[in-house]
């Protein structure tokens, strides 16, 4: 091998290394981000579950405080008197899913309960000693995991003290809650999430097959006493456990933790970590192809120069002047098409990106007013539930229904905002089809009431009594209202009359026309440029690319959008979209 051989082997090597260098630098990098990202969302997973579970408990608790003085448990001195009560509890039991109610005098003795159940003497001996007791004995609630029934079901308790005038505490009621009740609402869905109690137990959890396990040092302990090894390490500030706990839980996964000294637990979430491992792996893949690609462009340049230089060095000097001259133009067009189309395909990945980007920045600034749409019917809904469990403990049925219906108006309410966010966030890539208008703008206004509401802007809408169908991309065109609606918005802020106006036709073809009360354009002829904006340079409400993510997503699906300045003030913009086929509209 020649020495000019065994050099150009040495920078091939050497290349080779700083590419594998540079892509486990990016592999490094990108895992410890999809990590932080994966923490945000599991973090805000946890904190809903965690809210669901003690929302839920908070309903026991409310009864037992409110049943624990009920006139009927006040004198339980004769038989017909406590099946009285008994009868009682077992309408609160009832109506509540509550697992027992059980009324205890302070020595311990049952005295009525909802459900008989065949409890020990030790069983009965351990709770009359036991905190939960005690504490309610003192005056106080008290509150715990309670005992297994005999059939084997969890429950948690709460104690609540019935006072005496005069004489202390005459009696404690006990509300025992059926865990598998409780779970049932949220069994199975991901993030895994277990509560454990003091002893590590896991007590209440989304994966039924952990139910009873202890969690201890380095290891879980299955209930028959088998254990299960961790493998645990850190990655930055993330903690990332690896244990083969089942088919349905995540191996290995991103850990994360929190007390609830409320209810006397600590809440675990397990998330799966292999969708930050893949990401961080196609970016080290894309860094190191984009490496080799360079590298492999530049080897073939060299070697092609290479040889055409030897060639060169035979020929007459005329012949070899333009030969070199034919073939450097020949590289530069050759690498000119590489570029453009390395170029064409990075523009056409970056339009997808811009699209979901532009999706998720809208998200971003509708979040505070979201959070504030949902935060309202949950505290309502809250309401609502305590008046209702009021009323009916004082015999009012009819007017607890009605908080009943108030509750699932609310809740319903809840979940179309729910639904219209996953909707608006998923990617879309399907082809235009038949969509219904109606539908789309009501989902658009519904994803913006809070920004019309916080803006105090008055919305003109009367929807068509029939859908009006259109052939285009339900959660493009979605966005591309969402970003009229903001823009028009926007554009009415700090205005004296600020009106929305939103009108659908159906003939000749299916148009949607949104007008404001804004300041106008200025430029009409650039409003679908990229960058082009009417804000301030560098005002946090926006680039200038909503306006041409709108115009490429209408056009995707064969429709156009126009904008003009409208007489008096404001602006209007139009989206026509193609009708939909005979043969589809009969479908």
């Amino acid at each position: 091998m020649t020495h000019n051989a065994w050099r150009r082997a040495a920078v091939v090597l050497i290349f080779l290394a700083v590419t594998l260098g540079i892509a486990l630098g990016v592999w490094a990098v990108g895992y410890r981000q999809a990590l932080g990202s994966l923490r945000e969302r599991g973090e805000s997973d946890l904190a809903l579950t965690v809210d669901r579970l003690t929302g839920q408990l908070q309903r026991y608790q409310d009864l037992a405080v409110l049943m624990a003085t009920h006139p009927e448990l006040t004198r339980l001195d004769t038989r017909a008197a406590r099946q009285r009560a008994g009868q009682l509890l077992l309408g609160a039991a009832d109506r509540t899913t509550a697992l027992n109610l059980i009324y205890l005098s302070p020595e311990g003795e049952v005295l009525a309960q909802a459900h008989p159940i065949a409890l020990t003497e030790q069983a009965l001996a351990r709770f009359r000693t036991g905190p939960i007791f005690q504490r309610a004995l003192n005056g106080a609630l008290g509150t715990g995991i309670g005992l297994y029934s005999p059939e084997g079901v969890r429950s948690y308790v709460f104690a609540a003290p019935n006072y005496a005038v005069g004489q202390g505490v005459r009696g404690v009621l006990v509300v025992a809650v059926d865990m598998d009740h409780v779970e049932r609402a949220w069994l199975g869905q991901r993030p895994v999430v277990y509560f454990t109690d003091a002893q590590g137990r896991v007590f209440a959890t989304s994966r039924s097959e952990l139910v009873a396990w202890r969690e201890v040092t380095g290891e879980y302990v299955r209930p028959e006493g088998t254990r299960v090894a961790i493998d645990r390490a850190r990655v930055g500030a993330h903690d990332i456990w690896r244990a083969d706990l089942g088919d349905y839980i995540p191996n290995p996964a991103l850990r994360l933790t929190r007390d609830l000294p409320q209810i006397g637990m600590r809440a675990t979430a397990l998330i799966d970590e292999t969708t930050a491992a893949r990401l961080a792996i196609l970016q080290a893949a894309v860094a190191a192809l984009v490496m080799l690609s360079f590298g492999a462009v530049i080897y073939w340049a060299t070697e092609r120069r290479r040889v055409l230089a030897r060639a060169n060095a035979q020929l007459e000097t005329r012949v070899a002047a333009r030969t070199a001259e034919l073939s450097g133009a020949n590289m530069m067009l050759r690498r000119e098409v590489t570029e453009r189309q390395e170029a064409e395909a990075a523009l056409k990945r970056a339009q997808a990106e811009l699209v979901q980007a532009g999706k998720l920045s809208a998200l971003g600034q509708m979040s505070a007013g979201l959070s504030h749409e949902l935060n309202q019917p949950l505290m309502a809904i809250r309401q609502f539930a305590e008046n209702g469990t009021l009323l009916l403990s004082r015999g009012k049925p009819e007017q607890a229904a009605g908080n009943l219906s108030r509750i699932e108006e609310l809740a319903g309410r809840m979940g179309r905002i729910i639904r219209n966010l996953r909707a608006f966030a998923r990617q879309e890539s399907e082809p235009a089809r038949r969509v219904d208008l109606v539908q789309v703008i009501e989902a658009a206004l519904e994803m913006t009431e809070a920004r019309l509401a916080k803006d105090a802007i008055t919305l003109d809408w009367q929807p068509p009594a029939a859908a009006v169908p259109a052939m285009a991309g339900d959660v493009r065109l979605t966005q591309v209202m969402v970003n009229l609606i903001t823009n028009a918005a926007d554009a009415m802020s700090g205005r004296a009359e600020r009106r929305l106006a939103i009108t659908l036709t159906a003939a000749p073809r299916p148009t949607i026309r949104v007008a404001d009360t804004g300041s106008g354009i200025a430029q009409p002829e650039h409003i679908f440029d990229p960058f082009y904006s009417t804000k301030e340079v560098g005002a946090s409400e926006g680039m200038g690319l909503g306006l041409s993510i709108s115009y490429g997503m209408v056009q995707s699906f064969g429709g156009t959008i126009r904008g003009r300045n409208r007489s008096g003030c404001g602006a209007v913009f139009t989206v026509e979209l193609r009708p939909v086929a005979k043969d589809l509209a009969a479908e």
